[in-house]
């Protein structure tokens, strides 16, 4: 999608009544028609598992994944390596769960991390009859509150990970990734080999992979919000430069340079206001 715009784009998001803890979302709709089938704006890796829902009639989204293409609705797990997005003119529904929520969403965490699959595949018949709903709903209010309904239901009816395991993904963030792990173990009243053992059952990575994703995740809204990556490094915990240097290539395949002007980024202070503060 040469030459894109969010100027082109209208964000909708919902009525704080209709909020989930964990959950967060943010609509869509493409005025302007783009190059259609370009997989043209990065995504950049995020502690959440993001669902981005195609609530066109023709499958408008579009992805590329580590070469690998297609369209429609997707579940992007964490650390879903080098995915761009984009498509033609439409509208999508876009929800980032939070892991501990994911793993009672979605099933199956482990298989999900690092890897990008279709609705279907995490769904099946519920992924169609999800969308359904959605089209049919005539407002962005009405999706939201289909979206909600959905959630809750499957939260209801999902096991949900172990009271530790969710501690440990909060402190985490609140520490904005600079945790030791020895300290998070003794915390929740685990050894530290137990918590390395069922935080990475239930979530999907190791705590040390998940304090190092955070912790970029602080870096990249530095980075954003215009600060130099050498402050941007030190202010998150980087050894130094070079370090986040690195780590932002491993994740994004980009530059801290092109990091802060990511096209992905530049939508956080409207679609997510609360995630966009450094």
């Amino acid at each position: 999608m040469t030459g894109w715009q969010w100027a082109d784009v209208d964000v909708a998001v919902p009525r704080p009544d209709l909020r989930l803890p964990g959950v967060a979302m943010a609509g869509f709709r493409q005025r302007a028609r783009g190059n259609v089938g370009t997989a043209g704006i990065a995504m950049v890796a995020h502690p959440a598992v993001t669902l981005l829902l195609d609530l066109s009639e023709t499958g408008g989204i579009v992805r590329d994944a580590d070469g690998t293409s297609g369209r429609g609705s997707f579940v992007a797990g964490l650390l879903p390596g080098r995915l761009r997005t984009g498509g033609h003119e439409g509208v999508c529904l876009q929800i980032r769960l939070s892991p501990a929520v994911a793993a009672a969403v979605l099933g199956a965490p482990t298989e999900l991390t690092g890897t990008v699959a279709t609705l279907d595949e995490v769904w099946g018949r519920d992924a169609g009859r999800a969308e359904d709903r959605l089209r049919a709903a005539p407002t962005w209010d009405d999706r939201f509150t289909v979206a909600t309904d959905i959630l809750a239901r499957r939260l209801a009816a999902a096991p949900r990970v172990e009271p530790e395991v969710a501690r440990a993904w909060h402190r985490t963030q609140a520490a904005r990734g600079r945790v030791r792990i020895d300290g998070l173990a003794e915390e929740v009243g685990w050894s530290r080999k137990r918590l390395w053992s069922r935080f990475r059952a239930q979530l999907g990575l190791t705590p040390k992979r998940a304090a190092g994703l955070v912790r970029f995740d602080h870096a990249a809204r530095l980075l954003a919000a215009g600060h130099p990556a050498a402050t941007a490094a030190a202010w998150s915990g980087y050894a130094d430069q070079s370090h986040l240097n690195r780590e932002t290539r491993a994740i994004t395949g980009l530059t801290p340079a092109a990091l802060a002007t990511a096209p992905w980024l530049a939508i956080d202070d409207v679609a997510w206001p609360a995630a966009s503060r450094p």
